[in-house]
């Protein structure tokens, strides 16, 4: 049955992340099938300043390490509404702000779910969640936002005659509700999930009901990222949601595929790319920390300060956002709207000279 498509959300809304959860949405284009030319577009973040204040409805273990949460208002209204590839910037009772996806039904109005990968060595959010999160649980949560946005139905207005997703692991979150609408919608997709093992790898029962022909699902033995985008060619549009050893291989793949795109989010930060030494000065407490050349400021302070404030990592949220007491700042976030005069974001941005001194 055919349905209609929310126009897709622009390109200009942010996903902050950190371990726990996806990083960073960017969006590879490469203009002509020839793939002539090739540019990274990074995102242009906005504001989204709507708090919703949400219950935990249901828990539910979806595979090994992985549990699902529904969460609705307390009075079952409806929820705002949001779009394949959305994210909710969710607080945890112990005040942690962790990022995930919705990775439920969008025409569902009354409940969102995300699911979780328990990760013992983490920053703690998921522990937190499968371990104390439980029905009942009042949390709060801002958004839903969404940098990694499904284009359908605009696809066919850009000449893009099939959609390859590739997922794997708890990318799959990001995935399924592309996938879904894709399913309903009519156009040509395809989808290959990866996993360890069948026995990690959730939601395995909810893509069972797609058309067989075509899923892949792989488990164990590692496959090449030109296995991988075998589907894709001229005319279609690649959707990956993995880890950065696979999404490096895939970019490179992509480039000899003659695809017209490829839309990605990250599970970790970028690493540091021109980066020059120099030292942080911690005016509260008078002390002195050295930040490599290919180290944020924000893994030397936390050095000296184990418990400063920080979520995304890559310069979207401003959770690490400090004053700066005195020196230029080299700025490196991706939110313009963050750039205010006075301050540093510590997880992307250095020090223009060799010293810089902020108020932590």
């Amino acid at each position: 049955m055919t349905r209609n498509l929310p126009t897709p959300v622009p390109m200009s809304l942010r996903r902050p992340g950190r371990r726990d959860r996806l990083m960073t949405g960017l969006r590879f284009t490469a203009r002509g099938y020839a793939a002539v030319t090739s540019r990274l577009r990074s995102i242009e973040p906005t504001p989204v300043d709507r708090v919703l204040r949400l219950v935990v409805a249901d828990t539910r273990a979806e595979a090994d390490g992985v549990l699902s949460v529904c969460l609705v208002f307390a009075d079952r209204s409806d929820l705002p509404p949001w779009h394949p590839g959305a994210h909710i910037d969710l607080t945890l009772p112990s005040g942690k702000v962790r990022q995930y996806s919705l990775c439920g039904d969008d025409t569902d109005r009354r409940s969102y779910r995300i699911a979780i990968r328990r990760i013992p060595d983490g920053g703690g959010g998921s522990i937190e969640i499968h371990d104390r999160l439980s029905v009942g649980t009042r949390v709060t949560a801002a958004g839903p936002r969404n940098a990694f946005p499904f284009a359908y139905p605009h696809l066919a207005r850009a000449d893009i005659s099939r959609v390859v997703f590739v997922a794997a692991g708890i990318g799959i979150t990001a995935i399924l509700p592309m996938v879904r609408a894709a399913a309903a919608s009519g156009v040509d997709w395809r989808l290959t999930y990866l996993g360890r093992s069948t026995a990690t790898m959730p939601f395995l029962d909810e893509i069972g009901e797609f058309d067989p022909d075509r899923v892949e699902i792989l488990t164990g033995e590692r496959r090449s990222p030109a296995e991988l985008l075998a589907h894709a060619g001229p005319g279609a549009s690649v959707y990956f949601c993995g880890p950065p050893g696979l999404l490096a291989g895939i970019r490179a793949e992509f480039d000899r595929t003659g695809a017209a795109g490829l839309h990605f989010e990250r599970f970790s930060p970028e690493p540091v790319i021109g980066g020059q030494p120099f030292e942080i000065r911690l005016a509260r407490s008078a002390t002195s920390v050295h930040v490599a050349a290919a180290e944020t400021a924000l893994a030397a302070v936390r050095g000296a300060v184990p418990d400063v404030a920080y979520s995304c990592r890559q310069g979207f949220c401003g959770t690490c956002r400090v004053r700066v007491v005195s020196g230029a700042v080299d700025r490196r976030g991706r939110s313009p709207f963050l750039d205010e005069p006075g301050t540093m974001l510590i997880c992307t941005d250095r020090a223009e000279s060799t010293h810089l001194t902020i108020d932590l």
